[in-house]
């Protein structure tokens, strides 16, 4: 039956998945020869994360790494996201390999095949080596460099356990909200010059990540990035709105997309950087600009725009009382997911998207009888993919949805007090609970359609 015959039906091959992230799940801090990490650091500064949560245990998955692979069978996942972590790998961030961590990969990959479930390997998900941090951090291009070491070790370690690998996740969380007065490690506030150059740099550590695959990845090994633009939404569906959205979204990701897809910086990036443009070389793009087979989002929320005066785009604000998950920065936006996926096929050429996270985050409470009824969640995520079935049936080529996330797990500054899970964690006894929304999702990825 074909998409257009059965209006809840995706395309055949669609690949449907979970998504984690290293330092959200494993745990195992410092265990095992692994290197601290910035957020390690970071958690250890009073204030920043909530209830003063740490990473050092997290979701013990290090050593439960073999029963979370059989619960996602159990699920029937058949397409898993995950990250490695780079101080596990090369705790000072270059150097001396630590080889227990390269075994353990090992062992999580290989189980991983043992259940029929195919690795997405992230190479960075922001947990970078405190003594990268040290030197600079992404503020030097000394860590793009140290990136290309890590990412030739990687790439040459997995090769034969993995072919779909992502070079860097969520540039802006990165390089804005870690040095331009966000909430995400190291917590710096060094201003909009630092910020662009930092972009510059893991531009430049992409570029190293897609040669690395290409020189080291073997026969159908593939790459991409995953980024997160903010997703312009027009207000009414209408030839203005629609091009103010449009046009929004361009300028919004020309750091980024526009970069790695055009091989430059536009020059309307450019100039609205002025005096805080990054320096660069332009043999830079050489390696920034390298084809890619396809490209990551992630989508969670977006904004409404209109077309202003002389057709300018317009942002309008929420209001108050706009629905939004427990996140407070998560507005229930599900037409996100339809212009998201449109506007990147169409402003940056892109022949193959998969949705590399979508989700919403919750303070749920804790099983009753055996239940945990996230309907909120569930609800959610369905919309979202109702917009992306309307997507893929306007054209856009998306061949994947991973959803965000697999457990409960360490959100970053709101520690383990915002879940974001399918399956419900309980932190202290680590029992695993699938909610409402895993036994959903199971049956959407069993039967390929939206239910």
């Amino acid at each position: 039956m074909s998409i257009k015959s059965h209006p809840r039906t995706f395309p055949p091959r669609f690949a449907w998945g979970v998504a984690t992230a290293a330092p959200q799940i494993e745990g195992a801090a410092f265990a095992d020869g692994k290197g601290e990490s910035i957020w390690d650091r970071y958690c250890r500064v009073p204030g920043k994360v909530h209830n003063g949560d740490t990473l050092d245990v997290a979701c013990d998955h290090y050593r439960r790494y073999r029963s979370d692979v059989a619960l996602m069978a159990r699920l029937g996942v058949k397409h898993y996201r995950l990250s490695l972590a780079w101080p596990r790998l090369l705790p000072q961030g270059r150097g001396p390999v630590n080889q227990k961590g390269v075994d353990f990969y090992h062992r999580l990959l290989d189980t991983l095949h043992a259940h029929g479930i195919t690795p997405w390997v992230t190479l960075f998900h922001w947990d970078l080596p405190q003594a990268l941090e040290d030197e600079g951090g992404w503020r030097r291009r000394t860590t793009a460099d140290a990136f290309a070491g890590y990412a030739d070790l990687a790439v040459r370690s997995f090769r034969s356990q993995v072919k779909n690998w992502i070079t860097l996740n969520e540039t802006n969380c990165f390089t804005r909200l870690a040095y331009g007065g966000g909430d995400k490690a190291p917590g710096a506030n060094d201003g909009e010059a630092v910020v662009n150059q930092a972009y510059h740099h893991a531009m430049l550590a992409h570029g190293h990540g897609v040669r690395a695959v290409r020189e080291h990845g073997g026969r159908g090994a593939r790459v991409g990035i995953t980024d997160n633009p903010i997703v312009s939404v027009p207000v009414t569906e209408t030839a203005a709105d629609i091009a103010a959205a449009r046009d929004l979204f361009r300028f919004e990701s020309d750091r980024v997309l526009g970069a790695i897809c055009n091989g430059r910086y536009s020059e309307r990036y450019l100039r609205a950087a002025g005096a805080d443009a990054p320096r660069f070389d332009p043999r830079d793009f050489q390696l920034i600009g390298q084809p890619t087979d396809f490209l990551g989002l992630n989508i969670y929320t977006g904004q409404f725009v209109r077309a202003g005066r002389r057709g300018r785009p317009e942002i309008l604000p929420f209001p108050a009382g706009y629905p939004r998950a427990d996140s407070p920065w998560l507005y229930l936006l599900p037409q996100a997911m339809y212009w998201g996926a449109r506007f990147a096929a169409e402003l940056r050429g892109v022949r193959s998207l998969y949705i590399t996270e979508n989700g919403a985050g919750y303070d749920d409470a804790p099983p009753a009888g055996g239940e945990v009824l996230d309907l909120h969640r569930r609800e959610y995520v369905r919309q979202c993919l109702g917009e992306l079935h309307r997507a893929i049936g306007d054209g856009a080529p998306v061949d994947g949805y991973f959803l965000w996330s697999l457990m409960d797990n360490f959100e970053w500054q709101d520690g383990y007090a915002r879940r974001f899970g399918i399956v419900y964690n309980d932190f202290a006894t680590q029992k695993r609970t699938p909610k409402l929304s895993a036994r959903w999702y199971a049956e959407v990825m069993k039967t390929n359609r939206l239910l």
